[in-house]
C-alpha cells in the first residue's frame, strides 16, 4: 500500500507512468517496500511489547502521545536506512520530494497500524481500570456501611443494659423476660445480618426493641403502633427504621404521645414515627446520641437507596414527625 500510493503521488507530479517504468527498478523497488514493511511490523511489535510492560494497565492521552512519537522515530529510521539509498541509486537519484515521500507517507500510515492495532488493547486497558476504580469505590463504600452499621450497637447496647439493671431492683420477672427479648434482638442484629431482609423480620425485630423500650419509658407514654399487613415479603435492608424509634423514645417528652406506622403506599415502603416534645430540647433532635442517630441514617441511605429513597423529618406543635419512604426491592 505505501509503495503503490508512494507510485501514484510520484506519477501524478511528474507525469511518470509506472507500467512504463524499468521492470527490473520496479520489482526491486516493491521488493524493498516488502521486505520493510514486514520489518516495520516486527519493529512496532516489539515496541508495542515494551510499552505494555512499561505502562499498561495505565491508560492516558500523554502515553499514547509518547508511544506515538517512538514509534514515528522508530519508522523514520528504518525508512531513511532502506529507502533513501534505494532512491538515490535509482531513477534520477534522490530529491528532497523523494526525502519527504519516503518519510511523510509511510509515517502516516504506521500511524494508521498503530491505531488499529492499539486500540483493542487501549479498550482493554480502559475497561479494566474501570472496573478497578469501580471496585475501590465500592470496597470504600462497603467498609462506611458497615462502620455506619457498626455505630448502632453500642448506643442498643447501652440503652438495652440500662433498662435491665434498673429492673432487676424492681422486678426480676419482667427483668428476665427483657434479657429474653434482649437475646433476641442481639442475636438479630449479630448474626441475622443478610444482605437484604423481609420486611415482617425486620417489624418484629422493631416490636421486641419497643417492648424493651416501653419497660423504661415513664408511664405516661402513650404508645400506638400500627403495622400494615401488607408488608410481609417486601425486601429492604436492616435497621434502617431503628433509629427512629431510638430518637423517638429518647426525645418524647411534653404530652408523652408516640405514633410509629408502616405501610406500603404507591410502590413504596413508608414508616413514620410522631412523638410529642418538650418546649425546649438540650441537643438537636436530628443529631442523635452523639450524631449516631439520624444523622447516620442519613448517609447510610444515600448509600444503600441511592435516587430511591425519601427522608424528611418536620417539627408541628411541638410533635416531632420523622418519615422515610423507599423504593422496596
Amino acid at each position: 500500500m505505501v509503495y503503490l500510493t508512494v507510485r501514484l503521488l510520484e506519477d501524478t507530479q511528474s507525469g511518470i507512468k509506472s507500467w512504463e517504468r524499468d521492470l527490473q527498478s520496479s520489482l526491486l523497488e516493491l521488493t524493498f517496500s516488502i521486505l520493510t514493511g514486514y520489518l516495520g511490523i516486527w519493529l512496532f511489535r516489539r515496541l508495542f511489547n515494551y510499552f505494555d510492560k512499561k505502562w499498561l494497565p495505565i491508560f492516558s492521552y500523554p502515553i499514547v502521545i509518547k508511544e506515538i512519537t517512538l514509534l514515528v522515530l522508530a519508522n523514520i529510521v528504518l525508512l531513511n536506512l532502506i529507502f533513501t539509498p534505494l532512491s538515490a541509486l535509482t531513477d534520477d537519484g534522490l530529491s528532497w520530494s523523494d526525502v519527504v515521500k519516503i518519510n511523510l507517507i509511510p509515517t502516516l500510515y504506521a500511524i494508521g497500524y498503530y491505531g488499529i492495532t492499539r486500540s483493542k488493547t487501549y479498550m482493554q486497558a480502559y475497561i479494566a481500570n474501570s472496573l478497578q476504580l469501580e471496585k475501590v469505590k465500592n470496597e470504600h463504600l462497603e467498609t462506611e456501611l458497615k462502620f455506619l452499621k457498626s455505630q448502632y450497637h453500642p448506643h442498643f447496647l447501652f440503652n438495652a443494659l440500662n433498662t435491665i439493671y434498673f429492673q432487676m431492683d424492681e422486678n426480676i420477672a419482667d427483668a428476665k423476660i427483657s434479657i429474653e427479648k434482649f437475646s433476641d434482638l442481639l442475636r438479630y442484629q449479630l448474626y441475622d445480618q443478610q444482605q437484604l431482609v423481609p420486611m415482617r423480620r425486620e417489624i418484629e425485630y422493631l416490636r421486641s426493641f419497643i417492648e424493651l423500650q416501653k419497660a423504661r419509658s415513664s408511664a405516661e407514654l402513650e404508645l400506638q403502633t400500627i403495622f400494615d399487613d401488607a408488608l410481609n415479603g417486601q425486601m429492604v435492608y436492616p435497621l434502617l427504621f431503628l433509629p427512629f424509634v431510638e430518637n423517638a423514645f429518647k426525645f418524647i417528652g411534653g404530652d408523652y404521645k408516640m405514633l410509629i406506622t408502616a405501610e406500603v403506599k404507591n410502590g413504596m415502603v413508608v414508616f413514620k414515627v410522631e412523638n410529642s416534645i418538650p418546649d425546649s430540647l438540650p441537643v438537636p433532635i436530628t443529631e442523635g446520641a452523639g450524631g449516631i442517630g439520624l444523622t447516620n441514617l442519613k448517609r447510610r441511605m444515600d448509600l444503600l437507596y441511592p435516587g430511591k429513597h425519601e427522608f424528611s423529618t418536620t417539627t408541628v406543635n411541638n410533635v416531632f414527625i420523622a418519615q422515610l419512604r423507599i423504593k422496596h426491592e
